[in-house]
């Protein structure tokens, strides 16, 4: 029998609590009170209901179809199969992980749990953390959007290929580690998740079909509750800063070829959108901002931001979670000011 993975009934009162903490703000937003008492903050409540609804509207969808990928990966695969599927060593590894976005159709709100369920299956370090980072890009769907917003030209192509790249080579050093269970934290279900090959004399217990569904289904609910909270802080921290800090400051400093880049990679950060969707929003910047700025954000966009860190945070270990975001954030920098010199 599949181990209960997950504290279940104490992550759905949480994210239960978070719904109705956020509902309460927007119900009660309206009543007069908030208008005399705090006059500032009350101007602020449309701008964040707005923003928050939208973020966690389409992003919700998608991390429906990350923990169902999840429950499919956990209930119909095995290791053998995971090590059939995915090179061992390094560079291959790490390339097959990128790919492997085409495959499973996720944006970033759904690959932590997915790529969580894949390292407890057995994928190779390397192959794992390429796909955390590459999976949010390298799908269908955002391609279509991508190309849709830009055309089929060399934005599109810089995206797609600078993300594979960036994510081939953090995958590559992370490869350093021995597996999963050194970057994975080490509370009592994360422990049960790791990596755990079957020995050779241990036998598969045989499940029917419709016992790997109802397993599939369980797992699914499970994470959606455990991710769904991270989710919703993450949205409503997001939507506090974008309600909060004026976009007309950060847009003053978006004209040089070096502020331009780093101002769409805060905003990237603080908007937190879904990488399906981003391409239509950044495309309003284009006439304001660099060429090499606009990548910037789209490829550093779907690796980090406020959302997507809470969930690294909720099952990858701090110092982990520090490098996933600094390697994206400096190679993000450093492919935006290459293409702001070379388009000058």
């Amino acid at each position: 029998m599949t181990p209960n993975l997950l504290p279940k009934s104490r992550g759905r009162l949480w994210a239960v609590a978070v719904i109705i903490g956020v509902l309460f703000i927007i119900i009660t937003s309206e009543l007069p009170i908030f208008e005399s008492l705090l006059p500032f903050l009350w101007s602020k409540i449309p701008i964040f209901t707005t923003v928050f609804l939208g973020i966690f509207i389409e992003a919700i969808p998608f991390l429906l179809l990350g923990t169902i990928g999840s429950g499919f990966v956990e209930a119909f695969l095995d290791h053998n199969q995971i090590q059939r599927l995915i090179p061992r060593s390094a560079l291959p590894g790490a390339l097959a992980g990128s790919l492997l976005g085409m495959i499973f159709p996720i944006c970033e709100c759904g690959v932590v749990p997915l790529t969580r369920r894949l390292f407890s299956k057995g994928l190779p370090l390397a192959a794992g953390i390429a796909f955390l980072l590459a999976a949010p890009v390298l799908n269908p769907i955002v391609i279509l959007s991508t190309s849709a917003a830009f055309g089929w030209g060399w934005m599109l192509v810089g995206r797609v290929g600078l993300s594979m790249l960036m994510a081939v080579i953090a995958g590559l050093v992370f490869s350093v580690l021995k597996g999963p269970e050194e970057i994975m934290l080490s509370s009592k279900w994360a422990k049960k998740i790791v990596l755990e090959p079957l020995l050779p004399d241990q036998a598969v217990p045989q499940r029917t079909f419709r016992e790997k569904l109802h397993q599939m289904a369980v797992i699914a609910g499970d994470e959606f509750f455990e991710m769904g909270r991270f989710l919703i802080l993450g949205a409503a921290l997001a939507a506090g800063m974008q309600a909060l800090i004026p976009q007309q400051v950060m847009l003053q400093l978006g004209h040089g070829p070096v502020t331009s880049v780093l101002v769409m990679l805060a905003l990237a950060v603080i908007l937190s959108i879904c990488s399906t969707v981003d391409a239509f929003v950044v495309l309003g910047f284009a006439s304001t901002f660099s060429p090499g700025a606009i990548l910037a954000f789209l490829i550093f966009g779907p690796m980090v931001d406020i959302k997507t860190t809470l969930m690294y945070l909720s099952v990858f270990k701090k110092r982990t979670v520090l490098y996933l975001i600094l390697l994206p954030l400096a190679m993000s920098l450093l492919a935006g000011l290459l293409i702001n010199l070379l388009t000058a």
